[in-house]
């Protein structure tokens, strides 16, 4: 189980160019992570990991994040 949405925001008037990318996937240990990976395109950016007890919750989490950044200008990698 693998699930994983790729944001991008660009503006060339700005020199921006960024990636926010989020991906859930079950641990070793019966749970699940949700991990967060953002920065510069052509960069490997920063990262920062959620553990959860149940899907339902990472999805809920990453649902959140997704509309945050989508409020922001990020729009779905095509």
């Amino acid at each position: 189980m693998r699930q994983v949405l790729c944001l991008i925001r660009r503006n060339p008037a700005r020199n921006m160019a960024r990636f926010y990318r989020l991906e859930i996937a079950a641990d070793l240990f019966g749970g699940v992570t949700l991990t967060r990976n953002w920065g510069r395109i052509g960069t490997s950016g920063q990262q920062r990991r959620q553990w959860f007890a149940r899907i339902d919750e990472a999805v809920a989490e990453c649902t959140l994040w997704a509309d945050r950044k989508q409020r922001r200008g990020y729009a779905r990698d095509a």
